[in-house]
């Protein structure tokens, strides 16, 4: 049962790994843990097909935990997290979500007093679960509240000087949870937006809702490419990762947390392992910049610390603590990119105009669970003393895995924390270092694997 507790999250197969029992326990036990600071919790699900089953059986167990359960129904992810900011002051918030996994995938992202719940913590209490595994009386009593209109106003209102924006945006909301919500906003603001997938459905009949992979981005791009829209959106499953394009270009997070920050007085940004030098060398010319460790719950609790006003993961996931609450909000973003063009930047100039890199999409190198982590120790101990032949290397950085810094430029290859994968990345100022730097990292994996 362990491999359901990830590092951010807990999430496993509906039935097979969250089924009744399994899910009225975690409850249950994560219900005391909540009781410590306070009563009141905040549910709420996506538009997978078993979310709302899901979140009966957890409403079960957190009524056995004698909490005061508060529903909020069928909500984007950063809904649920602002229940914990808003009027209804959630003393802990659950989203049942599958995010951008495949449909017969669900789980929970949980925050406690408004930090989240992960790490330690998570493994804890999944094997607390495993010893204290039964079915608990079925209590689906809860106080339905309407989060997402307060939500939607917040966001028409802190928004307000959008309105009547003429640029014409093309929106993918991949029949996930956002639809609704990016409707409303849209109307209210009164953009001029085509709406493509509105309509939440858990089997995602058009395309699966990862906007980090370019085949679910095509209805965007030909809307783009014949000339109907200026710029264009796509949203992930349950609202937290954003895509932004042009006709020309595919923003990815590190690229647009640079434009966010150059709208910052002093910005203090964060980036993770898997973001361009780029990002951090043009940043640290206007402000400061981090870096640490993928994961959006390691960002948040990093964020905190170090008083940011942004942070970024490559994949989509955007954190504005300058002007909101410091977690990862797509519409937020969308909104904050919007704000941008309407102020003057020219996105593809801005994009265009920075030090040209040659860089790979984010890499998927598949292993086991067991094996992941192993694997990354052992290539740490290899490059303390590589081979002759090796590139030479300036830094190496173990903040998350291994970032490999060379003279022309670096590779990062690092052990997922939700999948069974190794990722890996590299960048380079020209396209021949690149494959140097890439060939030479990728034979050492597979030295230390043999």
């Amino acid at each position: 049962m362990q491999h359901i507790f990830r590092e951010y999250d807990i999430r496993g197969v509906f039935q097979k790994d969250l089924n009744k029992e399994v899910i009225q326990t975690i409850g249950k036990l994560l219900g005391e843990r909540i009781a410590q600071v306070g009563k009141q919790v905040a549910v709420g699900y996506d538009a997978r097909t078993h979310s709302p089953t899901i979140a009966n059986w957890l409403i079960s167990g957190l009524n056995s935990a004698n909490l005061q359960v508060a529903c909020m129904g069928l909500v984007p992810t950063p809904c649920n997290y602002y229940a914990g900011f808003c009027e209804e002051k959630a003393d802990a918030t659950i989203m049942v979500t599958g995010s951008h996994n495949p449909p017969e995938y669900n789980g929970l992202k949980i925050t406690i007093d408004k930090m989240p719940f992960f790490g330690e913590d998570i493994t804890a209490l999944g094997k607390e679960v495993e010893k204290s595994l039964k079915s608990l009386p079925e209590n689906f009593t809860c106080k339905s509240i309407d989060t997402l209109q307060n939500y939607i106003d917040f966001l028409l209102k802190h928004f307000a000087h959008l309105k009547g924006m003429d640029t014409s945006l093309v929106i993918d909301c991949g029949n996930g949870a956002v639809g609704p919500t990016v409707e409303a906003v849209c109307k209210g603001l009164g953009l001029n937006a085509t709406l493509l997938h509105v309509k939440p459905d858990g089997t995602f009949p058009n395309h699966h809702p990862d906007p980090s992979e370019l085949k679910n981005l095509q209805d965007v791009q030909k809307v783009l490419e014949d000339d109907k829209a200026k710029l264009g959106f796509a949203f992930d499953g349950d609202g937290d990762r954003l895509a932004v394009l042009t006709k020309k270009h595919n923003f990815k997070g590190d690229q647009l947390v640079l434009m966010y920050a150059k709208a910052i007085k002093n910005p203090r940004i964060l980036g993770e392992v898997k973001c361009s030098q780029v990002m951090y060398d043009e940043v640290a010319k206007i402000g400061e910049v981090y870096m640490y460790k993928t994961g959006h719950s390691n960002i948040k609790v990093k964020m905190k610390e170090l008083n940011i006003d942004v942070a970024a993961e490559v994949s989509g996931h955007l954190f504005f603590a300058d002007r909101y609450f410091g977690y990862d909000d797509a519409i937020y973003a969308m909104l904050r990119t919007l704000e941008l063009v309407q102020n003057g930047m020219d996105l593809d100039s801005e994009l265009e105009k920075l030090p040209q890199t040659y860089a790979t999409e984010e890499l998927k190198i598949p292993t086991t669970e067991e094996a992941k982590f192993a694997t990354i120790n052992k290539l740490k101990e290899f490059l303390q003393n590589p081979p002759d032949d090796f590139p030479k290397i300036k830094k190496v950085i173990t903040v998350d895995g291994v970032r490999v810094v060379f003279e022309k430029g670096w590779g990062l290859i690092r052990a997922s924390n939700t999948t069974p994968l190794l990722v890996a990345r590299f960048e380079a100022a020209d396209e021949n270092s690149k494959r140097i730097y890439q060939e030479a990292m990728e034979s050492a994996l597979k030295s230390v694997q043999e």
